[in-house]
């Protein structure tokens, strides 16, 4: 679960999604976009594989959305009453999934067999194209959206501290091992555990904090 952050998070001088929309207008901003398509990459992708997708399909899609993102990024920028970016991606990600189906139900179609079948069998294309609304739903998004910042914030604070501080706070905060047992099997001092434990929650809850500014 993720907790709220707490105030003093949001004082970290990291991008912020103003400033990294902003700086993406710039073609030449290489560590902008790299680090657009580092957050965001993930989410896009699993979406498509949630709605029926292949992993090259999702892929494509994926593609296809950062494309769409290049080439409206200005736009959506200079029109703030489109909403949030994140409601935008997840518009741009849904129409590029179902454009994806359609055209998966057309290259079906073309190999199918020339007989026609009855007239009270047969379905219109559109209605045999499977559904990608349960992954866009608002819940869906949400659960989605959840889980993408905590995994993206607990790979930046892995990135960060020393493995083994890092492995102890896994086991202990995530996966409930005992104190004890993480002391055995990491070789540290059960106090060394608490200490790590408390430590790095802190630091998760202010990147989680970070990136729900920079990623809204």
């Amino acid at each position: 679960m993720i907790m709220d952050p707490e105030p003093s998070a949001h004082g970290h001088s990291v991008h912020t999604r103003p400033s990294l929309l902003f700086r993406l207008r710039d073609w030449r901003d290489a560590a902008s976009w790299e680090e657009f398509y580092r957050l965001y990459h993930k989410l896009v992708s699993s979406l498509a594989l949630r709605s029926g997708l292949t992993r090259v399909e999702a892929e494509e899609v994926t593609q296809d959305v950062f494309k769409r993102v290049a080439e409206k990024i200005h736009e959506f920028e200079s029109n703030p009453e489109r909403g949030t970016f994140r409601g935008w991606l997840m518009n741009l990600t849904r129409w590029r999934v179902t454009d994806k189906l359609r055209e998966r139900q057309r290259v079906e179609q073309h190999r199918a067999p020339r007989n026609p079948e009855p007239a009270d069998d047969r379905t219109g294309t559109i209605e045999r194209v499977p559904d990608a609304h349960p992954p866009f739903s608002d819940a869906g998004w949400e659960d989605e959206w959840q889980r993408h910042v905590l995994d993206a914030a607990l790979e930046r604070l892995a990135r960060r501290v020393p493995a083994k501080h890092f492995q102890a706070f896994e086991l202990y905060t995530r996966q409930d091992w005992p104190v004890l047992k993480i002391s055995r099997e990491l070789e540290l001092n059960p106090a060394t555990v608490y200490v790590i434990s408390h430590r790095l929650t802190k630091q998760l809850k202010a990147e989680v904090a970070r990136l729900q500014e920079q990623l809204r």
